[in-house]
């Protein structure tokens, strides 16, 4: 079951009575999954499908089909019965076989109303619940390893260009020696004409634009323009340019248009201070110059020259740092890394001189890449138009102004290279170049425009490090539709400026299309395979947007549900300052998806923390978790639980953030929303978040104390929700430890401990993991005072092996405590003289949780409490009273020794009087020692080599027990059988729950105990909540498996139906197979679709077989204590992946999951579902009946109530009393509602109980026959076929009752031996019962015997009158299942299906 409470839709199908049981699958006339297709219903998922995973429910109404007429064969009416099913049969063309003589009678009980209620027929079709598939049962709340390494999306060394020099080296009029010139050739510079008078101001002119066009690039650096520089100057001017910056990079723009190319070993070229030469500059130099960091330039021809020269003279560089500093220990290094250059072409490459080009290309690229890719496009374009390269780049707009054509286009420019650059480079070289500083960012993305013009031109730009080449990459292609789009437009736009027509400009619809290529690839199989989007970038830049932001922050918000991935790369693309910008609106419709967005950034990154505090961001979530807070959504609690979540995630480990959010009101809103009904995940983070507020914040804790909040999280005890409860009790746990222990604080911390004692009982391991947890913290805080009981607990273990309890009914009036007779007041009180230190305490009530829980069904449990109980004795060991409390335990060690042995001698008389070989049963395994039999009310420390001072020797509390009435006496003592071997226990591995890990014994105990469910409820923000889980998805593999699994259920319900008038009437005789169990069985359940066949033993060991093949499919023990037995085993959830259900004589349930592999059966709850056995001669144990359709247990036994577990929220929700001194011998169910069941006793009563009333009315109708007073075997009510009633006694009377009568139907004497077991047939109308001479008879309901079978024997038939210890029904086939006492077979017999017998 689940938590949340959104859905996906409903179930598309109708119920179909088949098998008198209503189908959870359509009708046959609609059985094929291809008619789902033709349906105009558009959720097409399998009808046996959960809603999730999890088990939430489908509410949603059956799709009405009972009217529609098909072209398949006629089919009856879904909601009236089927044919064999006693009703008035509707008669079809196929219908001509059927027996004419059907009684027109309706169902027993009056249950036929059932088949008639649409609510109740939609209910079983609609309402499919999975039971134990949290995900809570995967690892009992134990947090995974991460699955992702953090990157570091922070640029922590950030670096910013601060200056530049901007060396421009034209000596216009003079050409270079070694430089082609073409005429026409091209001749702008800066988109300066130089030729254009007045000459002598062209250079300056073109300084002044060069400038300008960098501006725009990044306005805040300090740019300085050297035009024609001599050598002198340009030493000059570099050393000054570092010393100005210093560690901050500098950026040196060389135009070697006026002076010879770049040598190819090293040198660049510049100016005489006469002009008159042209003069080197080494590199080696200039880097002495420069030093780092840096970013170079280089527009010239053979710019390659220079890259390949620098990392050899940097290398020199360093060797002489190396060698310097070698020589002088105190010498400063210098630093020549990092660098960055961008070079506008390839060694033996010319700039291109076509005079339709400015000269200056490379620069134009980098510094006006809009009017260079427009000028580019209209050189470009192959169709004839009248648009030239002058006009286009005359655009009007402004960059900045992202509303007008260029600044629109500006703005696509950058999302479309940052989308280039995002798809083709490696995450750190994205990271590095365009997000840590605006200039390099800018120069980066225009030198991939300056890749794809040039190119063209036959040059190959080149950089260091080396960007891979881009300019076929097909975002291009996409710049070029949206640049067609805007010059389609440019006519318009001219005729508006000149002539003032009016004309609106349209803008692009680049960013919507993007977002709908976003919205297409999160859902298809791109997302799922964990592909990055290459829309990512796109993403970012419209967040800019006011009008699109919303529906990209969504998008966004979907991509990140994808998992922690999807939250690393956003982060790493640099989402963050964006969404960390966005907590200063107050905008409405932005706070859902922002909270959405943070929860999963937190989630992932908590580092984020800071930032939350630096800007205030965290008063956003705290004004959205205010409880008067609206939210324009549906499910606004969902949110404001994401609020708790973040605002939790922000006092996580981190004081500040504790600080800030103590000094406004968030404790008092959290303690609101405790009380909100709907939303489980809100009330389990508020008591997370106030956990996170308190842990080691006494200020907050004081608060709490001011505004009650330990009263008001105790109301949520009895919370329906498992991690609700367990959130709360970590909320307790992180309360304990207010430094100043004043006597007001202890004795609130006292209040809190006997507040949550029952949270040791929860149906929940994870609830009891937790409670240890506070349990060990609390132990820590009064460590003396829990020595004190503890020696005082080993005094009352002492008094209760010298002087065990008499059956007299007293013990219970003692109390907590257990003490010798003379010590205790006639009234079975403990006289006052009597008390001890810590009489009546909750530590004492603390320390005997803690050793129960020391024998936890639960191995997690159970290890945890092992480690609390070691550590209270080792302490105890250690203290003043070490030495008292060492002989105390060495004498309960060695009584109970004593006693262990006496009862083996005297199982071992017993054995060869019997003549069975004596073989002791085997040890229970070290640390998974079990508690002796409960019946004993005793659990006797065994010695455990692993811990030789420490015997857990619990207590558990004490119930009245009663003189057994006289008619019980009879009640059969099955342990007395005179046949087999005693039980053996543990012969076969235990199951363990997932990611169990095995306590370190090397290792000594230490208290507190660490929690992990904090970090475990984190998970659920990590994990994908938007889409629907594999299984719901069509085509996936879960889907494909439960949609198959459904059409063999369905298969298997229509070719068993027709069964039902043979099997009444036809023996049983036919031998099916024999099956050897290699143990005695004991138990037996047949799954009802699966060919599984789960057999017990008397010991602990189940054994799985597959009754088709004969073939094992695993053995395992079931854990319970040597002494005990397995009452019952269930499947649950048969119609998908079914759990098998064990219950044992103990009062424990288990369930486990893949139990039908040895290698994979995992535990996956367990608990104890009766906790006050009552100890007695005659006991039946534990008996339990599972309720699909309600998700409930019912458990009885020993004990004076039934009691009604609910499996979703895993806590007892009714304990019905059970009107009756006996023992409850068997208990059954109405499978289809789950209101009423009924119950056997051992006097021979029956009593049926309506679960809708009070539980002190809810007994409905009692039978007892006093001349009858018999040991009921079974009741058993049918779950479809005529849903018969029987009740099977030990005298070999069974009865056939309606619970609408006083006296029972039917009732016949199958046997005058004794009848050891009787079974019901779930659908067909037969009974089969058990006797002790070693004989099965199989009964129609008239009471016609059809069968007496006898099942086959040991070699030599050594155990021929063997009394029968186990039968069995298949669920739906004609198939029984019997075996003997002392044999190992099953026989499996089915109907023969030869001539009808006759009776009389």
């Amino acid at each position: 079951m689940t938590l949340r409470s959104d859905t996906h839709g409903s179930l598309p199908s109708a119920a179909t009575v088949t098998n008198g049981e209503t189908s959870r699958f359509r009708a046959q006339g609609d059985s094929s999954a291809d008619n789902d297709a033709s349906s105009d219903h558009d959720d097409r998922r399998p009808s046996s499908a959960p809603g999730r995973k999890n088990g939430i429910a489908l509410t949603g109404e059956a799709r009405d089909d009972f009217g529609h007429d098909r072209p398949k064969r006629p089919t009856k009416p879904q909601l009236l019965r089927s044919k064999s099913d006693y009703r008035p049969s509707r008669q079809t063309e196929d219908d001509d076989d059927v027996d004419d003589e059907v009684p027109a009678w309706g169902a027993r009980h009056g249950f036929e109303d059932h088949y008639q209620s649409e609510h109740i027929i939609s209910q079983l079709v609609n309402n499919w619940y999975m039971y134990f598939t949290d995900k809570r049962h995967e690892t009992t709340g134990k947090p995974k390893k991460l699955e992702y390494e953090l990157q570091d999306w922070r640029q922590r060394d950030r670096l910013k260009t601060v200056s530049a020099a901007l060396a421009v080296c034209l000596n216009i009029g003079v050409e270079p020696p070694d430089q082609l010139k073409t005429t026409p050739g091209a001749k702008l510079e800066a988109w300066t004409d130089p030729t254009v008078p007045p000459i002598q101001k062209a250079l300056e002119n073109i300084g002044k634009a060069l400038q300008a066009q960098y501006e725009t690039l990044a306005i805040r650096a300090r740019y300085k323009q050297y035009l024609d520089p001599s050598v002198e100057e340009t030493k000059k001017f570099c050393v000054s340019l570092r010393r100005n910056a210093k560690d901050e990079r500098v950026l040196l723009h060389y135009n070697g248009h006026g002076v010879p190319k770049p040598t190819a070993s090293g040198e660049i070229w510049v100016f005489n201070k006469n002009y008159t030469q042209y003069i080197p500059v080494s590199l080696y130099d200039l880097q002495h110059w420069l030093q780092a960091p840096t970013i170079f330039v280089w527009d010239c021809s053979e710019a390659g020259n220079i890259l390949n020269n620098y990392h050899r003279f940097v290398e020199k560089h360093e060797e002489e740092e190396e060698e310097a500093a070698a020589r002088d220990p105190h010498y400063e290094k210098t630093s020549f890394r990092p660098y960055i250059h961008l070079a506008a072409c390839a060694v033996k490459e010319n700039l291109p001189t076509n005079p339709l080009l400015p000269a200056d290309l490379f620069t134009a690229c980098l510094t006006t890449p809009i009017e260079m890719a427009l000028w580019f496009f209209v050189l470009q374009n192959p169709l004839k138009t009248n648009l030239t390269p002058e006009r286009a780049k005359q655009l009007p707009g402004r960059l900045q102004e992202r509303r007008t054509p260029l600044g629109e286009l500006n703005w696509i420019f950058t999302a479309i290279t940052d989308s280039i650059a995002w798809t083709t480079l490696p995450r750190d070289l994205f990271r590095k170049f365009f997000r840590q500083d605006l200039m390099v960012a800018a120069l980066f993305r225009n030198f991939l425009l300056a890749q794809r013009v040039m190119t063209v031109y036959g040059c190959h730009p080149q950089s260091y490090p080396a960007l891979p080449d881009t300019h076929q990459h097909p975002l291009w292609e996409t710049w070029d539709l949206a640049v067609d789009m805007a010059l389609a437009q440019l006519p318009m736009l001219e005729k508006k400026e000149s002539e003032g027509i009016d004309y609106e400009y349209h803008n692009s619809t680049f960013f919507t299309e993007q977002l709908t290529a976003f919205d297409v690839y999160l859902t298809r199989g791109d997302a799922m395979a964990q592909k990055p989007p290459d829309q990512l970038p796109v993403v970012l830049q419209v967040l800019l947007s006011q009008q699109h932001r919303v529906r990209a922050l969504i998008l966004l918000g979907r991509f990140l549900d994808l998992g922690p991935w999807s939250v690393q790369l956003a982060l790493s693309i640099g989402i963050f300052p964006y969404v960390l910008k966005l907590l200063q609106s107050a905008a409405a419709e932005l706070k859902p998806v922002m909270v959405f967005i943070w929860a999963r950034l937190i989630a992932v990154d908590i580092s984020c923390q800071q930032d939350l505090i630096k800007d205030s961001g965290y008063g956003y979530f705290a004004q959205i978790l205010k409880p008067s807070e609206g939210l324009p959504v549906v499910d606004s609690d969902e949110h404001k639980a994401m609020c708790a979540f973040i605002l939790a995630m922000l006092c996580k480990d981190y004081k500040n953030g504790q600080m800030v959010c103590n000094q406004m009101d968030i404790m008092s809103y959290c303690l609101f929303h405790l009380q909100n009904e709907s939303n489980p995940l809100l009330r389990q983070w508020a008591c997370l978040c106030i956990s996170q507020l308190w842990q080691d914040l006494p200020e907050a804790k004081w608060r709490g104390i001011r505004e009650n909040a330990y009263v008001k999280l105790a109301y949520l005890i009895r919370d329906p929700c498992c991690e609700v409860r367990a959130a709360m009790v970590h909320a307790m746990t992180t309360f304990l430890g207010i430094p100043d222990l004043t006597d007001e604080v202890a004795r609130i911390e006292e209040s809190i401990a006997w507040t949550i004692l029952d949270m040791g009982t929860d149906g929940s391991p994870m609830v009891r993991k937790e409670f240890l947890v506070f349990l060990s913290q609390f132990i820590v805080r009064f460590e003396n005072k829990f020595l004190v009981a503890a020696f005082d607990q080993l005094q009352e273990e002492k008094d209760y092996l010298l002087f065990p309890p008499q059956d007299d009914g007293q013990e219970h009036k003692m109390g907590l405590h257990y003490t010798r007779p003379e010590n205790r007041n006639k009234d079975g009180t403990i006289k006052a003289t009597s008390h001890g230190l810590s009489h009546n305490t909750v530590y004492m009530a603390c320390w005997k949780h803690a050793l129960i829980l020391s024998v936890d069904p639960h191995p997690e449990v159970q290890r945890d409490a092992t480690i609390i109980v070691d550590y209270v004795h080792n302490a105890l060991i250690s203290s003043a009273v070490g030495e008292s409390a060492q002989a105390l335990m060495r004498e309960i060690q060695l009584r109970a020794n004593r006693a262990a042995q006496r009862q083996a001698a005297t199982a071992s008389q017993r054995n060869s009087l019997r003549g069975a070989p004596n073989t002791p049963p085997l040890p229970s395994p070290g640390i998974l020692r079990r508690t002796a039999s409960l019946f004993l009310q005793s659990f006797i420390g065994t010695e455990d080599k692993s811990r030789p001072t420490t015997p857990s020797s619990p207590v558990p509390p004490k119930s009245p027990s009663a003189k057994v009435p006289a008619d019980q006496v009879s009640a059969p003592p099955e342990q007395n059988d005179l046949y087999g071997t005693p039980a053996s226990y543990n012969v076969a591995r235990e199951p363990l729950s997932g990611a169990y890990q095995a306590r370190d014994l090397t290792k000594l105990p230490t208290l507190p105990l660490k929690s992990g469910f904090l970090e475990w409820s984190i998970e659920y923000f990590r994990e994908p909540q938007m889409k629907a889980s594999e299984a719901d998805e069509p085509g996936s593999t879960e889907y494909n498996e439960r949609l198959w699994r459904r059409a063999r259920n369905e298969n298997m319900l229509r070719e068993t139906q027709p069964l039902k008038a043979l099997a009444g009437t036809h023996k049983w005789n036919n031998q099916l197979g024999i099956v050897n169990n290699g143990a005695q069985p004991a138990k037996m359940t047949f799954h009802q679709y699966e060919d599984h066949l789960a057999v017990s033993d008397d010991g602990n060991t189940v054994y799985v077989w597959d009754w088709k093949k004969q073939g094992r499919l695993s053995k395992f023990s079931n854990g319970n204590p040597e002494g005990s037995k397995i009452s019952d085993m269930k499947f649950i959830n048969e119609d998908d992946q079914a759990f098998l259900l064990t219950g044992s004589s103990d009062g424990v349930i288990r369930v486990y999951r893949n139990y039908d592999s040895d290698k994979n059966i995992e535990l996956a709850t367990s608990w104890r579902a009766l906790t006050h056995m009552v100890p007695s001669n005659v006991n039946s144990g534990m008996v339990f009946d599972w309720q699909q359709v309600t998700g409930r247990v019912l458990v009885a036994g020993d004990v004076r109530v039934i009691r009604v577990w609910y499996a979703a929220h895993e806590t007892c929700i009714m304990d019905i009393p059970a009107r009756s001194g006996s023992c409850v011998t068997s208990l059954t169910s109405d499978q289809m509602t789950g209101n009423v069941f009924v119950a056997g006793f051992g006097d021979g009563a029956v009593r049926v109980f309506d679960t809708r009333q009070r539980p002190q009315d809810s007994m409905v109708r009692k039978w007892k026959d006093e001349s009858d007073r018999q040991w009921i075997k079974s009741v058993h009510m049918q779950r479809g076929g005529q849903r018969e009633l029987i009740s099977a006694s030990r005298n070999g009377k069974v009865k056939i009752w309606d619970i609408r009568m006083d006296k029972p139907l039917h009732s016949f004497q199958t046997t005058r031996d004794t009848l050891r077991t009787a079974s019901t047939h779930e659908h067909l109308p037969v009974f089969a019962v058990g006797t002790s001479q070693h004989s099965v008879k199989v009964f129609n309901f008239d009471g016609n015997e059809l069968s007496r079978l006898e099942p086959y024997s040991s070699f030599l038939q050594q155990t021929r009158g063997g009394p029968i210890s186990a039968t069995a029904f298949h669920p739906h086939r004609p198939i029984l299942g019997c075996a003997a006492r002392g044999d190992h077979h099953i026989n499996l017999f089915t109907c023969e299906k030869a001539e009808p017998l006759h009776f009389a």
